[in-house]
């Protein structure tokens, strides 16, 4: 009995998680699915990868169907002896996305306990944490693997602080398990800014020890966290293997060429410049969004609804009522430094309220912890506005450079605040005998909130209000159509202000008659729970709502066959497409055909160089060596139609010679001017060993015959005819790490060409030749990972066993 009444409360609390997620993702009780634009393009990626698996029953590990050809390690790949990956799916129980937000909740749930706050409380702050409108509009716009390593920090979080109480065995359990389902979530961006605030947090900590002389107990927890994460790692062995293989051909590694595409001499080789890492850059005043949302306009499609002055624009230039309507519902209001704003990063005002409180009030010294990741997370996400802190990130600090879009580091503020509102209240009330504390604390955090919103009504006046894309709307729209935006704009600034001061002064009010005794702490903890969580419920619902939820027709093919599709797929040969229109960075064409083009937040480095250094200058003798039979174009009135190119080189071909470079500067600048199915561009100093011959300047026999015969993602089966030797290239992209070519069943050297292509020599007479994908890296992960995925079941065992026998030796 005794065990049921000390898990009930627990178990009413996940029962509550689950109706919560149900309720605000209603749509999915109706077998709805929202429409996620990056899980669109992610569909049309891994098309040919899920076909292949469906039709199989096996992994292909490689598409052909995007970029020219890439592996799938970072489109979905299933991988063997994946246990930790089972733990999450029975996590994730619910239907999509509500499976992501009963996991913001349940992660940020284990977090408060550990901070030995009441299954209530915690669970008021696991909601509000949940609700928080970034981690709402990430659902919303697909950035799943987002929001799957977010949900983790908490129960990452949760595990180091136990280890750092002295329990080191449930506190490394959780945290080897916790870590192990955070790397398996597969954002390592999220996981790289969690360990930015586990160092603030293991620093502390180990302050705390050194301080006291507890020498021991560090080294313990020290050891402990080691060992949890050495197994943690291990269970995700064949993914890290393969991500860390793939980034080294990917554009998040550094580049080869010493020069940009316009022929100018590249300052540095890092793979991402410094614009493209900042782009995404919090601007500084900007920062006052996590406490009244639409400070800066909230969104890049807002809307405005009819008391609006961009309503009554419209009507006065005769656009009729539900015309001006639509149009005033998706307006570019959003002026911030940010190109594109989905919604506003708002931690909600009730919340900063009580975090505030938190430092007024909470004596425990871990808040500092958490007000130091909150603030270290706020500056970094300002980028290049805080360029002092940024360029010493990106020059000093390990794999900062890897990463873009710095103002997502904010998701460890998003996470410290509410952990800071929940202390604030918890500390509020346990201070309950001392009424002079409560009031000067409540006070001070009063004057605090309503001090930030008059500076800010204050600041309004030096606010010019202009977004960065105006002049295009001056342009196409007229002056007029900016005064009328900036009205709202300004509009918004003040509503939202007032909106906030109104829920401090409510708050401050509810708190006050708690202090008065006019009202008890479980009515008051309800009132506080309600207008914390109403005012993040409203705010999200502009942005993620039931019209963003489809049928699954729908979301199972995002894209719908066009007449130019069609036609081009009566064609059942072997070739490539060029979608025009997608410019190399949508998966559209992904999905009905093998296509150069594709949408990835890591492409293949050399394929993406080629565009920009040959592709998009028009050189259509690249097109020809990647077998690009068709380009999808656009007609002046807007059709789709497909052009057949003439010239393509086909599967494979037979060259007459070679022509020697020395690095890959040389081997780009030689496709400038070349013909590709007579010469092939070899960089000899780099890849010698495996092509032999190659220093011999000698004429390859270029009559013979070579065809495909067999064609699946991770399989090519060739036959060739030649009379003497010949040398051979393929249009497909060469790839070192897993693809092995085989001469009649003997495994043979190839090596690359022409930049991104394969090419071996070929003896003379008939010959079956097989391209198969055979990486190493999943044989060698998948042995880590069993091996490492049954040492945590040992640990496991092991760690309840020693715990339960030592619970039965305390006095009962």
């Amino acid at each position: 009995m005794k065990i049921v009444n000390k898990f009930y409360p627990h178990a009413l609390v996940i029962l509550g998680f689950i109706l919560v997620s149900l309720i605000y993702f209603y749509p999915v009780l109706q077998g709805k699915q929202i429409f996620q634009s990056d899980i669109a393009q992610y569909t049309g990626m891994a098309k040919e990868q899920n076909d292949f698996r469906a039709a199989e029953h096996t992994e292909p590990y490689w598409t052909n169907s995007a970029f020219g050809g890439m592996p799938t390690y970072q489109l979905g790949a299933n991988y063997p002896y994946d246990f930790v990956g089972k733990i999450d799916d029975a996590l994730r129980f619910l239907p999509r996305p509500a499976d992501y937000l009963f996991l913001y909740f349940f992660g940020f749930y284990g977090l408060l306990l550990v901070l030995k706050t009441d299954p209530l409380k915690a669970f008021i702050g696991a909601v509000a944490f949940g609700f928080s409108t970034y981690l709402i509009i990430i659902l919303g716009v697909g950035h799943n693997a987002k929001a799957h390593a977010i949900a983790y920090m908490p129960l990452v979080i949760a595990g180091f602080i136990l280890v750092f109480q002295k329990k080191y065995i449930w506190g490394g359990l959780l945290t080897m398990f916790a870590v192990a389902l955070e790397i398996n979530a597969n954002h390592f961006q999220m996981t790289y800014y969690l360990l930015i605030f586990l160092l603030i947090l293991s620093g502390y900590f180990a302050f705390t020890f050194i301080k006291n002389k507890e020498y021991k107990p560090l080294l313990i927890a020290i050891g402990t966290l080691a060992v949890a994460g050495i197994f943690a790692i291990g269970s995700n062995a064949t993914n890290l293997l393969a991500t860390s293989e793939y980034a080294k051909f990917s554009t998040r590694s550094n580049s080869e060429l010493t020069y940009n595409p316009d022929g100018t001499k590249k300052e540095n080789e890092n793979a991402l410049s410094r614009e493209y890492i900042t782009e995404y850059s919090y601007g500084i005043a900007e920062s006052f969004n996590l406490i009244a949302p639409r400070l800066f306009g909230g969104s890049n499609h807002e809307n405005l609804g009819p008391d609006s002055r961009m309503y009554s624009f419209f009507l006065e230039k005769g656009a009729s009522e539900s015309d001006a309507l639509n149009y005033a519902s998706a307006m570019p209001t959003y002026w911030g430094d940010q190109p594109i704003v989905a919604a506003p990063a708002y931690i909600g005002i009730v919340v900063f309220f009580l975090a505030v409180l938190a430092l007024f009030i909470d004596n425990r010294r871990v808040k500092y912890v958490f007000l130091a990741g909150a603030l270290v997370s706020l500056v970094l996400s300002w980028g290049k506005n805080f360029s002092l802190l940024t360029d010493f990130f990106i020059d000093y600090v390990p794999m900062y450079d890897k990463f873009r879009a710095v103002s997502s580091i904010q998701v460890i503020l998003e996470l410290c605040f509410p952990v800071l509102a929940v202390m604030g209240i918890q500390s509020f009330f346990k201070a309950k005998d001392e009424p002079k504390l409560q009031q000067k604390a409540l006070v001070q955090t009063g004057v605090f909130g309503l001090g930030v919103i008059v500076i800010l009504f204050i600041a309004k006046n030096f606010f010019h209000f202009s977004g960065s894309s105006d002049n295009f709307y001056v342009q196409n729209y007229g002056a007029e159509f900016i005064d009328a935006l900036k009205e709202d704009r300004r509009s918004l600034y003040s509503a939202d202000l007032l909106r906030s001061g109104f829920f401090i002064v409510v708050i401050f009010g509810i708190l006050w008659m708690f202090i008065k005794n006019k009202l008890s702490q479980t009515t008051t903890l309800v009132f506080i729970a309600l207008f914390m969580i109403f005012d993040l419920f409203f705010v999200d619902k502009k942005y993620v709502s039931a019209k963003d939820f489809v049928s699954p027709v729908q979301i199972a093919a995002p894209f719908q066959e066009t007449a130019a599709d069609a036609q081009i797929l009566q064609d059942t040969t072997h070739y490539r497409v060029f979608e025009l229109n997608g410019n190399m960075s949508s998966a559209r064409a992904s999905y009905f055909h093998h296509s150069i083009g594709g949408y990835h937040a890591a492409k293949p480095r050399r394929m993406q160089q080629l565009f920009d250094y040959q592709i998009a200058k028009n050189n259509l003798e690249i097109l020809n060596m990647l077998n690009v039979k068709y380009v999808i174009q656009t007609d002046k009135e807007g059709k789709e139609i497909p052009t057949i190119n003439p010239d393509a080189n086909g599967n494979a071909w037979f060259v007459s010679s070679v022509k020697l470079v020395n690095k890959p500067d040389d081997v780009m600048k030689a496709l400038d001017h070349i013909d590709t199915k007579e010469v092939a561009v070899f960089n000899v100093r780099e890849h010698e060993g495996k092509f032999r011959n190659a220093r011999m300047k000698k004429q390859w026999d270029t009559t013979g015959t070579i065809k495909v015969v067999q064609y699946k993602p991770n399989y090519i089966k060739y036959q060739s005819n030649n009379g003497k030797d010949g040398l051979a290239v393929f249009s497909e992209i060469y790839y070192k790490n897993g693809w092995n070519a085989y001469i009649d069943g003997q495994l043979t050297d190839h090596f690359p060409v022409d930049y991104v292509l394969r090419a071996m020599e070929i003896p003379g007479g008939k010959h079956t030749i097989e391209f198969k994908f055979e990486p190493q890296v999943i044989k060698t992960g998948g042995t880590i990972v069993l091996a490492s995925s049954v040492g945590m079941f040992i640990l496991l065992i092991g760690g309840v066993y020693f715990e339960r026998k030592k619970f039965s030796k305390q006095p009962q």
